[in-house]
């Protein structure tokens, strides 16, 4: 048996709802999944509940975005297996808040290239806590003005070089969102560090013993870069961690659930840290 323990639902930028993927986790004859909503834990409490009923492990998840002012980088962190995750609920709205308005900002810039309907973009988003370019992507597709979420429209658009609608997002400090997960009773997990050129980070946040583990397993990362991760990782005794970082259509590529998927052993491991933690309080 493996685990996907990284899934995205429609609660943030997946395309498919969560008794969609937990149907979907099954149908693949995976053991557990975690989902791992951007900047949101409402779905995943309610797909612990639903996992319950269906059979299959659920791990409470999110994946945070956050930023390494030392570095002016963009990281992702995600939070598993938080006691109390109504504690991350004040951040979650402060990010939500930057999106959203970064959104609105978006979609203003999309409107003076492509007449669509503002409405055709909500109704992509419905069911998500915010407007995320996926949904901008996708309502361009419904009108015709482009024939993927990812292309040269997405490009031409969003960019990170010159993407003409592009606009940048308030992240808090990756050190804070760190220490937050923690107080929540959670493991601090830095996400897909090689995909984002994160690896200085990692070292940084190893030696000062803020991280309770690394995502090793992920889609965008090379064989080698997978290794070196490992390597990493069980010289500092980090936990590890892997998925397919699932979208469902809006992913960048094709990769379905559990396409890149670890060993029962790992979420073992992860729940025998999590069991020590709390013995030594």
């Amino acid at each position: 048996m493996s685990c996907d323990l990284h899934c995205h639902s429609k609660i943030s930028d997946g395309s498919i709802g969560i008794d969609e993927i937990i149907s979907l986790a099954k149908r693949r004859g995976l053991s557990a999944i975690a989902i791992t909503d951007h900047d949101a834990v409402a779905g995943a409490t309610r797909a612990v509940v639903i996992g319950k009923r269906q059979g299959i492990e659920v791990i409470h998840g999110v994946e945070f975005s956050a930023y390494d002012t030392a570095r002016q980088a963009k990281v992702h962190v995600l939070g598993y297996l938080c006691d109390s995750p109504d504690r991350l609920e004040g951040m979650c709205r402060q990010i939500g808040n930057n999106r959203r308005a970064a959104a609105t900002e978006m979609v203003r810039k999309v409107l003076r290239y492509y007449p669509i309907v503002p409405d055709s973009i909500m109704r992509c988003a419905a069911g998500s806590t915010n407007i995320f370019k996926q949904h901008i992507m996708h309502a361009l597709m419904d009108a015709g003005y482009a024939d993927s979420i990812y292309g040269e429209t997405y490009d031409k658009l969003f960019s990170t070089e010159s993407g003409c609608a592009r606009v940048d997002i308030e992240y808090p400090c990756v050190q804070n969102v760190i220490d937050l997960i923690h107080s929540a009773g959670g493991l601090a997990v830095l996400a897909h560090p090689a995909a984002y050129a994160n690896e200085a980070l990692l070292e940084e946040l190893t030696e000062a013993g803020k991280l309770d583990g690394v995502e090793v397993w992920h889609p965008h990362h090379s064989e080698q870069q997978t290794q070196a991760l490992q390597e990493f990782a069980d010289a500092h005794r980090l936990l590890m961690t892997g998925g397919s970082d699932f979208h469902g259509m809006y992913a960048p590529t094709t990769r379905p659930l559990g396409s890149v998927n670890v060993a029962d052993e790992v979420v073992s491991q992860m729940l025998t840290y999590k069991t020590k933690q709390l013995c030594r309080k």
